[in-house]
């Protein structure tokens, strides 16, 4: 039998409160490398809370997240900035591009701002445009797309440094079911050629049914799974 892949993302034990409002009670998470993971629950459960304090975003109150044996909390801001730009991509449901930038600039930043030169990042900016089928948009601002042409510009954008990790936070909630399906396709199959590994927050069955697993949070905590404990 061979053994599963060392997790490279771990949660254990993380509490968040904003206030008086308590987000999360002990959650835990483990992600192997090139898993797609699910996380769902009903509104107010903390699951963009605790898809924030993976990616660094928050620090939780209490507990660890490690990425790669390393504490999050162990790394000052402008690291936990760099591994959000390199190591981990994100995408969001709202205002994930600059609407100053062209669809084009809009991907290259991530690039251009680990130093690489402004040709190369613009050349690969265009090859995941096309990748993506949003070629056409390289020169277009975000005001002048679709939802779904802004979506997919936004995968790009999480895709084109080639990370381990790439974090969604309901990456279709704003998008009418034809063109939410057709975004969570790409996104889906680009981070499965890239082997990168997926974090997908979603309320929407449909989007959980495509993960390799599902984490259902409710109150906070992870409710136990098929053979855990209670």
């Amino acid at each position: 039998m061979i053994d599963a892949p060392e997790p490279i993302l771990s949660a254990h034990g993380i509490h968040k409160s904003f206030g008086r409002t308590v987000a999360l009670r002990g959650a835990a998470l483990e992600l192997r490398p090139g898993e797609c993971v699910a996380i769902t629950g009903p509104s107010g459960s903390g699951k963009s809370t605790l898809l924030h304090c993976l990616a660094g975003v928050l620090l939780p109150d209490s507990g660890v997240v490690t990425f790669r044996g390393a504490r999050l909390d162990g790394l000052g801001v402008d690291e936990r900035t760099r591994l959000r730009r390199i190591s981990f991509g994100l995408v969001l449901q709202f205002g994930q591009l600059v609407p100053e930038l062209t669809a084009l600039e809009n991907v290259a930043l991530p690039l251009l701002l680990e130093g690489r030169r402004r040709p190369d990042a613009a050349a690969v900016a265009a090859q995941w445009l096309e990748r993506l089928e949003v070629g056409q948009l390289a020169t277009t601002r975000p005001t002048a797309m679709s939802g779904g042409e802004a979506q997919r510009v936004a995968i790009a954008r999480a895709l084109v440094t080639s990370p381990d990790i790439v974090f969604a936070d309901e990456p279709t909630g704003a998008l009418d079911t034809v063109t939410g399906e057709l975004a969570l396709d790409v996104l889906v199959k680009a981070t499965r050629e890239t082997e990168a590994a997926l974090v997908l927050v979603t309320h929407d069955n449909r989007v959980a049914a495509v993960a390799d697993r599902e984490v259902v949070l409710r109150d906070g905590a992870v409710e136990p799974g098929p053979g855990d404990p209670a």
